[in-house]
C-alpha cells in the first residue's frame, strides 16, 4: 500500500468509512476498514467526533465506540457551515460598522441638537428681552442685565458640568491638575448609550488556560463531573464540548478498568516548565456593567436629551397647530419662539415649515426617544445576561462541590457568597444542579432525622475511586523529557 501523503488524507478515509457505516465504530473497527496505523486512528477519531457531533459509548468490556446520531452533517465545513460563517463575518463587519456610524451620529445628534435648541431659546429670549425693554431705559438696563445673567448661567452649566472636567481653575480656590483625567465626553456617552466592553471576552482562553494547567496538575487525566465544574455546563454540553477540547488539544477518551470513561492529554504532560501549579479552580464570569459613568454624569445626559426631547415635541406640535406663518396678524398669535424660529429660517428658505417640522421636530424626537429606549432595552438585556452568569456561576460552584463530597449532600451544603455566584432563586438553583449532576449519576434520596433532604451520588463516587486509581497508574516517568542529547544550535 502506498504511504498516504498527509494527516488530511487519513482523516478523508476515516470519515468516508464512518459515512458508511451507520452504526457504532470501535479504533479496532476503523484501523481494519483503512488500514491506517491504530495511533493515527486514536488520535484523529475524537477529531471526528468533534466535527460531526458524535458521541462516545462504552461495552461491559470497557471498550469505546464512537456513534453519530446526527448524521455526517459538518459542523465546519460545507455550503451550510461556510453560509453560516460568511453570516456570522457579515453580521460581524455589519454590526462594527454600524455601531461606528450610530455612535457618531448619537455625538452629533445629543450636543449639536443641544447647542442648536440653546442658540434658538437663547437668541428668542434676547429679542423678547430687546422687545420689552423700549419703554424705558431703566427696564432695558435691568431686563438685558437679566439676560445675559440666563446666558452666563446657561453657559457655565455647559462647560462647568461633569461633562466637560478637563479644565482647571487657577482662582486658588480649586485645583484639578492633581487629578486624573476623566474620560472624554464621546467615550462617556457611549457608555451610557452602549454600556462597557464585555468583562468576559477572554473568558474561553482563560477556562481553556485553567483546563490545561488543572490537567497538567493531575497527570494529564480529566473526567466529564470535573469538566462541568470547570464549564458549568451540563452533563450533554459537556459531553460534546469534551470532545472538541480533545480534538484541539490531543486528548483521547479512556475507559478505566471499571468501565469508568476518562480523558487522557499526554502531550500535555510534556512541559519543560517544573513549576509547581497554584491553587486551580475554574474561571468565575464578571458581571455586566451598565456603565462606569458616574451617576452624575449619566444624570446630565438624562438632562441634555430630555431638553432635545423637549424642543423637539414642541417645534413638532407647533408645525402641525400654527402651520405657516404669513402675515403680522399670524406672527403675533403665534408662539413667540416658534415665530422667532421661522422668521429666522426665512432668511434662508421662502417655506421653513418642512425644515421646522422635520428637521427641529421629527428627528431630535425619535432621536431623543431612541437615546432612552436603547440603554433602556440593553438594561433589561443585561439584567437577564447578568442572572445567567450568576447561574453559570453557581453551577460550576455546585458540580464542584458535589465533585468533592458526594456522599450525605444536602441541597443547603451548596452555598455561594459572592455577588457573582449568588442567583436571585437560590432554591431553585440548587435543585437545577442537583438535577443536572443527577443526570450523569443518578443520587440517592433519603430524609435525615432533621428533616432534610439528602442526596448520595454513590456511582459518582465509585467513578471518582476510579479516576484516582487510573490516575496512580499513570507513569509520571513519562513526563521527564530527560537531558538534552542534541541540540541544532551546538
Amino acid at each position: 500500500m502506498e504511504p498516504l501523503k498527509n494527516e488530511g488524507e487519513a482523516y478523508r478515509k476515516i470519515t468516508a468509512v464512518l459515512k458508511r457505516r451507520r452504526k457504532p465504530a470501535t479504533i479496532a473497527d476503523i484501523t481494519a476498514a483503512t488500514a491506517l496505523p491504530l495511533s493515527l486512528v486514536r488520535e484523529l477519531l475524537p477529531r471526528a467526533a468533534d466535527e460531526f457531533s458524535g458521541r462516545l459509548e462504552v461495552t461491559e468490556s470497557g471498550e469505546i465506540r464512537y456513534s453519530f446520531p446526527r448524521g455526517f452533517t459538518s459542523r465546519y465545513r460545507g455550503f451550510k457551515a461556510g453560509l453560516k460563517r460568511f453570516g456570522n463575518n457579515f453580521f460581524t463587519f455589519m454590526g462594527a460598522a454600524g455601531s461606528l456610524l450610530f455612535k457618531v451620529w448619537i455625538m452629533v445628534m445629543l450636543i449639536g441638537y443641544f447647542v442648536l435648541f440653546l442658540a434658538i431659546a437663547i437668541g428668542g429670549l434676547f429679542l423678547s428681552v430687546a422687545a420689552q425693554s423700549k419703554n424705558s431705559n431703566g427696564r432695558r438696563q435691568s431686563t438685558v442685565y437679566a439676560g445675559s445673567g440666563i446666558f452666563n448661567m446657561i453657559w457655565r452649566l455647559w462647560f462647568y458640568s461633569e461633562l466637560t472636567r478637563s479644565y482647571q481653575r487657577y482662582d486658588g480656590r480649586v485645583s484639578r491638575a492633581d487629578k486624573a483625567p476623566s474620560r472624554p465626553m464621546h467615550k462617556a456617552i457611549f457608555s451610557f448609550v452602549f454600556g462597557e466592553a464585555d468583562p468576559n471576552r477572554n473568558l474561553a482562553e482563560s477556562e481553556h488556560k485553567a483546563l490545561i494547567a488543572y490537567i497538567q496538575a493531575h497527570r494529564g487525566v480529566i473526567s466529564l463531573p470535573e469538566f462541568m465544574a470547570f464549564t458549568g455546563k451540563n452533563s450533554a454540553e459537556a459531553e460534546e464540548a469534551i470532545i472538541a477540547f480533545c480534538a484541539e488539544f490531543g486528548g483521547s477518551p479512556e475507559a478505566t478498568d471499571e468501565g469508568t470513561i476518562v480523558y487522557r492529554f499526554d502531550e500535555l504532560l510534556l512541559r519543560d516548565d517544573t513549576q509547581r501549579f497554584a491553587e486551580l479552580s475554574p474561571s468565575i464570569q464578571r458581571l455586566r456593567q451598565f456603565s462606569a459613568n458616574p451617576k452624575s454624569m449619566n444624570i446630565w445626559f438624562i438632562i441634555i436629551n430630555a431638553v432635545n426631547l423637549f424642543f423637539g415635541s414642541y417645534f413638532l406640535y407647533h408645525s402641525f397647530t400654527t402651520g405657516l406663518l404669513y402675515t403680522v396678524e399670524q406672527f403675533q398669535a403665534a408662539s413667540f419662539l416658534y415665530g422667532f424660529t421661522y422668521s429666522l429660517f426665512m432668511n434662508f428658505q421662502s417655506n421653513p415649515l418642512p425644515f421646522i417640522s422635520i428637521v427641529l421636530g421629527v428627528i431630535p424626537l425619535v432621536f431623543s426617544l431612541l437615546f432612552w429606549l436603547v440603554p433602556a432595552l440593553r438594561s433589561h438585556a443585561e439584567k437577564k445576561e447578568n442572572d445567567n452568569i450568576r447561574l453559570r456561576n453557581f453551577k460550576r460552584l455546585g458540580f464542584s462541590r458535589i465533585w468533592s463530597r458526594p456522599l450525605q449532600l444536602a441541597s443547603g451544603d451548596i452555598e455561594a457568597s459572592a455577588e457573582e455566584c449568588r442567583p436571585h432563586n437560590l432554591n431553585a438553583a440548587r435543585e437545577q444542579v442537583i438535577k443536572e449532576m443527577g443526570a450523569w449519576s443518578v443520587p440517592e434520596v433519603e430524609i435525615n432525622s432533621q428533616g432534610a433532604t439528602v442526596y448520595s451520588f454513590t456511582e459518582l463516587e465509585r467513578e471518582k475511586q476510579a479516576l484516582e486509581k487510573y490516575r496512580a497508574g499513570v507513569d509520571p516517568a513519562r513526563t521527564d523529557l530527560g537531558k538534552t542529547v542534541f541540540d541544532s544550535g551546538a
